[in-house]
C-alpha cells in the first residue's frame, strides 16, 4: 500500500509539472508537424513526454511504459503495472489556443486503471482518482449526473456522428458539447458538466485509461458502445469505441447503440 501512496504523490506532482511546462508553450505558436495518419504533434507534446519519462518511468523502472509520443516497447506486456500516458490530449485545441486540452496519466495494473490524473492547466482543472477512493476535481469529490433520458441530455461527442444515415432511427435533440480532447469530454461526465460521452471510432489506450477510472470512481460507467469492459495494456493498445455516462443513461444509450457492429481487427481482438 505504501508504494501506491508514493505512486500517487509521484503522479500528481508529474501531471502538475506537465501543466506548468505546457503553459510555457500555450499561445506561443510552438513548432508543430503532422504524424503518420495526419494527427498533429508539437514540440510541447515532446517536451511534456520527456518530463513524464523522467519523473515517472525513470523513478519506477520496474513499471511498463505506454505513451502516445514514445515508440511502443512490448516489454510492457510483462510488467504488472504500466504507466499509460497522453502528454497532451487535444493537441489541435492546444495549437489553436483553445483551453480544451489536458494531460492524462493512468497507472494500469493487470489491464485495469488503478490510479489516474487529468489536468487542464489552461482552466486549472485537476481531476484525480484512485480505485475504490472516489474521484475529485481540484480536491473536491465529484459525481456523474443522475440523468436517465437521452432526449435533452448534454452529450460530449462529435456532432456529425448522430446525423449518420445508418442509424435505425433519428436521435432526439441533445445539447452537443464538442471538445478536441476525448479524455476531457469524459472528465466532464465525471463532474456532471456533461451527461454522457460517446464515440464509435477507435481510440488508443492513452486517450481513455485515465478518464475511465475518473468517471467510474465518480459513479459512472465506462465501456465500449456495446457494454463490454475496456481492457488496457494489450498487445494492440486500441479500443474500438467508448461510452461513458451515469448508470441509467448508460443503460439507455447502450440499448440504442449496442447493436452496431465494428471491425474488431482494428483493435487486435
Amino acid at each position: 500500500m505504501n508504494d501506491l501512496v508514493e505512486d500517487h504523490s509521484l503522479l500528481v506532482s508529474a501531471v502538475r509539472d506537465a501543466g506548468a511546462l505546457a503553459m510555457q508553450y500555450f499561445g506561443t505558436q510552438p513548432m508543430a508537424w503532422q504524424k503518420k495518419g495526419g494527427t498533429p504533434v508539437s514540440e510541447a507534446d515532446i517536451a511534456v513526454n520527456t518530463l513524464f519519462r523522467r519523473q515517472l518511468a525513470e523513478t519506477r523502472p520496474d513499471y511498463g511504459w505506454l505513451s502516445e509520443e514514445t515508440e511502443d516497447d512490448l516489454t510492457r506486456l510483462t510488467r504488472r503495472r504500466v504507466w499509460v500516458v497522453d502528454p497532451i490530449d487535444g493537441t489541435r485545441a492546444f495549437l489553436d489556443g483553445l483551453p480544451h486540452f489536458c494531460h492524462g496519466v493512468a497507472l494500469v495494473e493487470c489491464g485495469s486503471p488503478i490510479m489516474a490524473a487529468l489536468y487542464n492547466p489552461a482552466l486549472d482543472e485537476f481531476y484525480e482518482a484512485s480505485a475504490g477512493c472516489g474521484a475529485k476535481l481540484n480536491g473536491s469529490s465529484i459525481r456523474v449526473s443522475a440523468r436517465a433520458e437521452i432526449a435533452g441530455c448534454r452529450m460530449a461527442a462529435f456532432a456529425p456522428l448522430f446525423r449518420h444515415p445508418a442509424w435505425r432511427e433519428s436521435w432526439p435533440e441533445m445539447e452537443i458539447i464538442q471538445r478536441d480532447s476525448v479524455a476531457y469530454r469524459i472528465a466532464m461526465v465525471a463532474n456532471g458538466s456533461a451527461d454522457a460521452a460517446f464515440g464509435l471510432n477507435s481510440k488508443n489506450d492513452w486517450d481513455l485509461a485515465a478518464a475511465d477510472l475518473i468517471v467510474t470512481e465518480a459513479g459512472g460507467i465506462m465501456s465500449s458502445h456495446d457494454g463490454s469492459t475496456l481492457e488496457y495494456n494489450r498487445k494492440t493498445p486500441v479500443q474500438l469505441s467508448f461510452l461513458a455516462a451515469g448508470p441509467n443513461l448508460h443503460a439507455a444509450l447502450k440499448a440504442r447503440v449496442g447493436h452496431v457492429k465494428l471491425d474488431r481487427r482494428k483493435s487486435g481482438q
